[in-house]
């Protein structure tokens, strides 16, 4: 345990030993570099602000020359771009000042049983964030960090949560999240998606079958259940099931047993689950599509993931990351995104969310020349919207060409109908003309 406040360290000393566990502490890098080359440990728990030598330093080395030992980041300033660094160097994960000590004890677990698979196991610094834990969640906005902490909370537990949240918000990489930040990470995930599976063929799919149960049935079949035993299942878009399959589920989270189809014997069942939507369950309820018991069972823990429109300051992050991922994936030398482009894509509404991005940056690597993204590399949907006036640009306008440019735009939302214009305009017919006279404005669409 690495960390320049007393307090602090003898708090986790005295946990960890309350789990049969020796501790050692060091009050700062070098102490704790000293200490590891004598005996190195099988977990290192390591503040990143420290005087002289921080936290990612000492990360550095142990990757080096202890590449065997689990490290465990610890902030007292939750910034999502330090903990991806330190996720890139080599970090198991990462926790937060002040956490609670089943967040402490199940990251240790954690680290443990990495420590003893063996260095095969053991994370490696990558050139992007590990798809793994929070890390492969980019955000750095209040709503994601509400999100992050949820997500944190959640994970040590077996408590079914539920994701909300529209399509390509990242529901999945949420599900992944928990689960490998939970005692369960070296168990299988195993995520269904309710909408790519034929009704006829779920059930069989989901409990397995016994051989001449039905027509087809060959033989003895595992269902996915069985894969997923002493892991995580994830359901995905769970407003797809049928009222016959809600009511079976319901009945595998309430018994945590499951029978195969065409089979009496009843299999004990030790999983996790989390499903998701991108629909309001409550009126999937009131409709008469889903059961009002399952949600209840589902939404012990509920964490809603925000549209990328209501965090638009997590898209230059977002695209920079995308933009280095499919650079290295093409071996394209794009370098960034002119400072006008960024403008652009952060006004655009990006109703497909992050996945949306991600294609748009993916394909513009693709197919356009030049290290360096411009407003003409963007699609025309984003760089000639109508629906809304923006002035993408660095440089000081006047207001006068403010002014010409947005009545040119009411012009354009309007289809060029006077009336109409000068009434948002908050100016009379006349006045309008004049103006469209002044600046030579087009008024014909």
């Amino acid at each position: 345990m690495v960390d320049d406040e007393p307090v602090v360290r003898s708090g986790i000393a005295q946990v960890l030993s309350g789990q049969n566990l020796e501790v050692r502490t060091a009050a700062d890098g070098s102490q704790a570099l000293e200490m590891m080359a004598a005996a190195p440990p099988e977990v290192v728990l390591l503040d990143i602000k420290m005087p002289d030598l921080d936290g990612i330093g000492v990360l550095k080395i142990i990757r080096q020359e202890y590449p065997a030992s689990q490290v465990i980041m610890i902030t007292g300033h939750p910034d999502v771009e330090g903990a991806v660094e330190c996720m890139k160097l080599g970090a198991v994960d990462y926790l937060v000042k002040p956490f609670r000590i089943d967040e402490l004890e199940s990251l240790v677990r954690k680290a443990l049983d990495l420590f003893k698979r063996g260095p095969a196991s053991a994370p490696s610094p990558l050139e992007e964030p590990a798809e793994q834990g929070i890390a492969s969640i980019i955000g750095s906005s209040p709503v994601m960090q509400k999100v992050f902490a949820k997500i944190r909370r959640a994970a040590p537990s077996d408590s079914t949560v539920l994701l909300t949240g529209e399509s390509g918000t990242g529901k999945e990489l949420v599900a992944r999240a928990i689960h490998d930040l939970s005692p369960r990470a070296h168990r299988e995930f195993v995520p269904v998606d309710c909408s790519a599976l034929v009704e006829t063929l779920l059930e069989s799919e989901l409990f397995g079958h016994v051989k001449g149960s039905f027509t087809g049935a060959h033989q003895t079949k595992h269902g996915l259940f069985e894969l997923a035993n002493h892991g995580t299942f994830f359901f995905d878009e769970i407003t797809n099931l049928s009222l016959n399959i809600q009511a079976k589920l319901l009945r595998v989270i309430q018994e945590r047993e499951f029978m195969r189809v065409g089979s009496q014997k009843r299999t004990k069942l030790d999983i996790r689950i989390i499903a998701s939507c991108n629909r309001d369950l409550t009126e999937s309820i009131k409709d008469g599509s889903f059961r009002e018991d399952l949600y209840y069972r589902l939404s012990v823990i509920p964490i809603h993931l925000p549209p990328l429109r209501e965090r638009t300051g997590d898209i230059p992050l977002l695209a920079e990351y995308f933009l280095k991922k499919y650079s290295q994936k093409t071996n394209r030398q794009a370098k960034g995104i002119s400072n006008r482009a960024l403008k652009m894509l952060c006004a655009y509404s990006w109703p497909g969310n992050v996945r949306e991005l991600e294609h748009t940056i993916e394909r513009m690597i693709i197919l356009e020349d030049g290290d360096t993204i411009l407003p003409e590399h963007l699609p025309s949907f984003i760089s000639q919207r109508r629906g809304e006036f923006q002035v993408f640009s660095d440089e000081e306008h006047s207001l006068e060409e403010l002014e010409k440019r947005y009545i040119q735009f009411i012009l354009r939302r309007t289809k060029g109908k006077r009336q109409e214009a000068a009434r948002i305009l908050g100016i009379n017919r006349k006045t309008l003309g004049q103006r469209i006279k002044k600046y030579n404005l087009r008024v014909n669409w």
